[in-house]
């Protein structure tokens, strides 16, 4: 009789996950131990093939290092040697292929692909973005990295538009992409035994739309409880300070209200602290503590951001021509400054961080490979490496991938490389 039973119920659980479009298994089944990085993938080659074709139209405050790429291309900028300064496609396979053979070689674990509002309505999903997403979860696999769909819903309009075409880019993905059930080596993240899908931009007060009134319950009502495309975890990309829906949050306590359906709340943080202040990461250490203490009463786990410095000087000469930023307005300080974050998180119980970002040079915020020796211009000014390596960032992320899981001890003084 018990045979019997037993049986019953396996045939039930073997139908029920029949009915599921998500690989049952992945390389990667919790976030917890990981150091991810947001990945944007946006920098693409236009039609008559010159990336920044003078320095007037700079809007990146760091220099990628291109010397590993297979492909570059042309630029309007010379170099001090007086060569043109060429720069890389996110569109070619190739691009992909090579940041994640950096990540796998580094020890980043992987990273949120982000997946921006507009390249998810219906008559966007075949241009370019959906390839590079396309490279980039080959390349996972192949690389045996972590990868999550992130959606961002910066462009997102407040004109009655809402989440429900975010269902519909869900299933395309899924059916599509085979995001969570990749060839090869399945290494969709999940937590909590369930694929991971973020939604990031919840919360923030300079967006046009109100999250009372842009579907978001329906969405993560879809992605938790459909049958075929959900069983899924949540995290939530919100302001630094939602815990007390103050300073860069909506006054809303609806955010709370999300914020408690979610398995993950990370809090957006950068230009948030800097090392210009004396005892700021004291500061910093303080928020994360009161935040991870908030989550735990709320059954929630915690994903802290750390990143390595902030500058937007050329994008703010070009948008806010009357309010422009100081170059590295946040000091990189050769690596100091984002290991203070790093091991002050870690050592204030973080279990998982978000780095942002892999590529993101339009804010300095970037990870991957740059370099000391960007293009001579007398108007675009660039953020150094400070005399370190190239690869200086993403070594680092390696080590706190180490320190994080206890490989290395806990340390608050700069690694030095061997």
């Amino acid at each position: 009789m018990k045979c019997r039973i037993f049986a019953f119920f396996l045939l039930i659980g073997i139908g029920a996950g029949a009915q599921t479009k998500h690989s049952l298994n992945t390389k990667f089944p919790s976030y917890k131990g990981l150091v991810m990085a947001g990945y944007q993938g946006w920098f693409r080659v236009p039609q008559n093939g010159i990336m920044y074709p003078s320095e007037e139209q700079i809007g990146i405050d760091m220099w990628p290092d291109v010397s590993e790429y297979e492909k570059t291309y042309p630029t309007g900028l010379k170099l001090a040697d007086g060569s043109m300064a060429r720069f890389f496609n996110s569109a070619d396979k190739s691009t992909t292929d090579l940041h994640f053979k950096w990540m796998k070689q580094y020890g980043l674990d992987g990273v949120f692909m982000q997946r921006f509002f507009d390249a998810a309505r219906p008559g966007n999903r075949k241009r370019v973005e959906t390839e590079i997403l396309k490279n980039a979860f080959d390349a996972a696999s192949r690389n045996e990295r972590a990868i999550a769909i992130m959606y961002d819903l910066s462009g997102l309009k407040g004109s009655g538009e809402d989440c429900s075409l975010l269902i519909d880019d869900w299933k395309y993905l899924v059916d599509s992409l085979n995001v969570t059930n990749q060839k090869g080596t399945h290494t969709y993240l999940f937590h909590n035994g369930k694929p991971l899908v973020t939604i990031w931009g919840l919360g923030f007060p300079d967006r046009p739309y109100d999250i009372r009134n842009i579907g978001i319950q329906r969405f993560i009502d879809f992605l938790k409880n459909d049958p075929q495309y959900g069983g899924c975890s949540i995290m939530v990309g919100v302001p630094t300070f939602w815990r007390d829906l103050n300073a860069d949050c909506i006054h809303d306590s609806y955010l709370h209200e999300i914020i408690k359906q979610a398995d993950i709340v990370m809090p957006w943080m950068v230009q948030r602290f800097t090392p210009l202040l004396h005892n700021d990461m004291d500061r910093y250490r303080d928020v994360i503590l009161a935040d991870m203490k908030w989550c735990k009463e709320n059954g929630i786990d915690y994903a802290p951001c750390v990143c390595p410095g902030f500058s937007w000087h050329n994008l703010s000469r070009r948008a806010f021509r009357n309010d422009v930023k100081p170059v590295e307005s946040i000091p990189r300080q050769g690596g100091r400054f984002y290991w203070q974050q790093i091991s002050t998180a870690i050592n204030a119980g973080a279990d998982m961080l978000y780095v942002a970002m892999f590529d993101e040079v339009n804010e300095g915020t970037a990870i991957f490979k740059c370099t000391d020796n960007p293009p001579v211009s007398d108007i675009a000014k660039f953020v150094g490496m400070d005399g370190k390596p190239s690869d200086q960032y993403l070594w680092l992320t390696g080590e706190a991938a180490k320190m994080l899981r206890k490989e290395n001890p806990l340390s608050f003084t700069l690694p030095e490389r061997k």
